[in-house]
């Protein structure tokens, strides 16, 4: 690696208890001659045991652990607003990754502060888009922080080469050469990588799945389930008001059982190059279809449209590491006036992978039987759409007037020759 005379004293680490980031403590040691502060995130990862983990960290090395269990911060304040936003990723991945670092990066820089620490770390590969996330969070908040990036300074290479790194420091970790699959999960999601997933042509295995069953699995009897929204925030599943951390892990347990939410994607990695990735985001499809099932009934069209057409834009920009930023900012204060009406239930019926909306209610709904059945005159009078068909299609009229009078065709357009309709 390339020498930095630049002394550190306190280093914030990234860190999960895997192979990476558990052999990043004692690099940092021998190379920084610092204190490491491991720093770690409960966002709902399942088999996350904060005093084991606590232990593994003082274990391999670090001067003290932090471990926050930030599960409700995480859907509240990033999540929600993303689901509001209608956020995907080139229209299919849910985000489950790229939103869940800021939060962590943010969190990091408060341990940075308390800690009167002079760096952070983390163990992205210089390949993927959550350095990223990582760094620019760091910038964001404190844009004198050194910020370490083992993979892309130390000599090793492969996973192979981090076990071995491991096991000659006595570092406790469970990793086998074999493990062939890169899994990140949270509340939201489980993702998965590598391995034969690098082939965009074969199948995913069933083994990489852990949050859904295969839809041909999947019980023939489907399930029926009614979600309700107050001002665009999920409160309650079938009645029953409950917590966002354990509303979403029902969903996650329905959706999963019936074979919803799987996505098979080849994206476009903001580092410019093309990868496979498998996500499983079972509540999460379940509240993204119910939310916008209930816009529908309560947003005018050019409301509705518009917010429709940011949304990739959104999607963009948490992609891309670009949370904290005035544009992300501008566009949750829109999207939030948006959701005040966004209040009502919402019918959905989960059968062998498929999400069916089965009926959606609101108080503030748009939607009026007695005007969409144009039943009353004083409502809807039908004369009156001559006029306005005239109007709109005015252009279009005076477009083929020019035309058929003789004038300069006009590039891009072929007028019907309807001259025999011509009047004298």
């Amino acid at each position: 690696m390339t020498k930095d005379p630049r002394p550190v004293t306190t280093c914030v680490l990234a860190y999960s208890g895997g192979l990476d980031t558990s052999i990043i403590i004692p690099w940092l040691k021998e190379h920084y001659g610092c204190r490491v502060v491991a720093y770690a995130a409960d966002l709902g990862q399942g088999d996350l045991d904060p005093e084991k983990l606590e232990q593994k960290a003082l274990a391999t090395g670090a001067d003290r652990a932090v471990i926050q269990d930030l599960r409700e911060e995480f859907l509240r304040d990033y999540i929600f607003p993303m689901m509001q936003a209608g956020a995907q990723y080139e229209e299919r991945y849910l985000l489950g990754t790229a939103i869940a670092r800021p939060l962590i990066a943010r969190r990091m820089m408060e341990v940075v502060e308390e800690e009167n620490a002079d760096a952070v770390a983390h163990g992205c590969t210089g390949k993927g888009n959550d350095q990223v996330r990582f760094e620019l969070t760091f910038r964001a908040f404190n844009p004198y922080v050194r910020i370490i990036s083992p993979w892309r300074l130390w000599d090793i290479k492969s996973r192979e080469d981090a076990i071995e790194y491991a096991r000659e420091r006595n570092v406790p970790v469970d990793a086998r050469p074999d493990k062939i699959y890169s899994h990140d999960a949270n509340l939201w999601h489980i993702s998965s990588e590598g391995g034969t997933l690098e082939d965009p042509w074969r199948d995913a295995p069933e083994e990489i799945y852990h949050l859904t069953k295969s839809p041909f699995d999947a019980p023939d009897t489907p399930a029926t389930l009614t979600l309700e929204f107050e001002g665009g925030v999920p409160v309650a599943l079938d009645g029953e008001r409950i917590g966002p951390v354990e509303l979403l892990k029902r969903l996650n347990a329905i959706g999963g059982e019936h074979g919803v939410g799987r996505v098979d994607i080849v994206e476009n990695r903001l580092v410019g190059m093309k990868s496979r990735g498998v996500y499983e985001t079972p509540g999460g499809s379940i509240l993204y279809a119910a939310h916008h099932e209930l816009q529908s009934l309560v947003l005018d069209a050019e409301t509705m449209h518009y917010k429709e057409s940011i949304a990739p834009k959104y999607a963009e920009i948490i992609y891309n590491g670009l949370y904290f930023t005035p544009l992300r900012e501008a566009i949750d204060a829109f999207v939030a006036s948006t959701q005040h009406n966004v209040t009502g239930e919402v019918r959905l019926m989960l059968y062998k992978g498929n999400i069916l909306v089965r009926g959606r209610r609101s108080p503030y709904s748009l939607y009026r039987e007695d005007f969409a059945t144009f039943g009353k005159a004083d409502v809807y009078d039908q004369v009156d759409a001559k006029g306005f068909i005239e109007l709109y299609g005015l252009p279009i009229k005076i477009r083929s007037l020019i035309e058929h009078e003789g004038g300069e065709r006009l590039k891009g357009y072929r007028a019907p020759n309807y001259s025999k309709f011509k009047r004298d």
